[in-house]
């Protein structure tokens, strides 16, 4: 029996397993699955707290760059897409956690409300892409104006199908400008989204997630596939890459978002921008303020 030993691969090693693999696609990849990690629960929750302090430095080097006069201006815009029940706001509330507040900006595209649906469908995204030095977190995203728009059938496909060149167009345009693009497709079984549906149903204190509409959609489990295909096939690339990660287990999937939006971080080969100032005048003055307050 193999001994649980935990991580197996530094963060752009994970990124490279979990990289989407057109010949393999959507479809083969096990969501049961913990590509680069060898252990159990526990492990993969001591994993994800050894990373954290790593994030939150990379994050905090970012910010510090847009503030520095002659620093780097980077961003970066993290999309989480899914099926129902596959942990896209699980995900979302252990990168706040991470990073912090003040360093993570979190949107969750719904339905477009009757403004948004009357501006071209990126509108409403372009207001909200980070400023330099931040991170958005997109918990569905315009990848919705395919997807929604296709299974449930809000419009011809004459006006979805340009989409993929329209979205992949968009992304490069970010990319060339400073702001890193990467997308992360979760992937759930169909016994463990029943599960979790069934704790919507069950328990009270998740009553508020259960929507019928999850399960018409269930039902369609077969044709939700072709599609997360189709977007993953046109719009992946090297400059704004998918990722598809296994999220039947929870700690695993937080655990491997984390460190791919690490190695991203870490890609950026940004440093903590040097000093402006005068170190020895600076502590005397700190001194001298330690004397003032204690004569007062």
């Amino acid at each position: 029996m193999t001994e649980s030993t935990g991580p197996l691969t530094d963060p752009a090693g994970l990124a490279a397993a979990l990289r989407f693999d057109p010949e393999s696609g959507f479809a083969g990849v096990d969501p049961h699955s913990t590509p680069g990690f060898d252990g159990k629960k526990s492990d993969g929750r001591s994993a994800q707290d050894a990373d954290a302090p790593l994030i939150r430095s990379a994050q905090e080097c970012l910010h510090a760059n847009a503030l520095a006069p002659d620093g780097a201006r980077r961003a970066l815009v993290l999309v989480l897409q899914g099926r129902d029940a596959a942990g896209k706001g699980g995900v979302v509330r252990h990168l706040s956690g991470t990073v912090g507040p003040h360093g993570l900006q979190t949107t969750a595209f719904g339905v477009p409300t009757d403004e948004e649906a009357s501006h071209h469908f990126l509108w409403r995204v372009q207001r909200r892409i980070p400023p330099w030095g931040r991170i958005a977190v997109f918990d569905r995203s315009h990848y919705e104006d395919i997807l929604a728009v296709r299974m449930h059938e809000l419009a011809p496909r004459s006006v979805w199908e340009p989409r993929y060149e329209t979205i992949t167009e968009f992304e490069e345009g970010l990319v060339l400008n400073g702001i890193d693009v990467v997308k992360i497709m979760l992937t759930v079984s169909q016994d463990e989204q029943a599960e979790r549906l069934r704790e919507r149903i069950v328990i009270p204190e998740k009553a508020w997630k259960h929507s019928a509409s999850d399960l018409e959609d269930r039902l369609r489990w077969h044709e939700y596939s072709e599609a997360f295909e189709d977007v993953l096939h046109r719009t992946d690339s090297d400059s704004a890459p998918w990722y598809v990660v296994p999220s039947d287990r929870k700690w695993y999937a937080r655990w491997a978002v984390g460190r791919i939006l690490l190695h991203h971080l870490e890609a950026m080969d940004l440093a903590f921008p040097p000093a402006d100032f005068d170190r020895d005048a600076a502590l005397a003055a700190l001194e001298d303020s330690a004397r003032t307050i204690a004569a007062d």
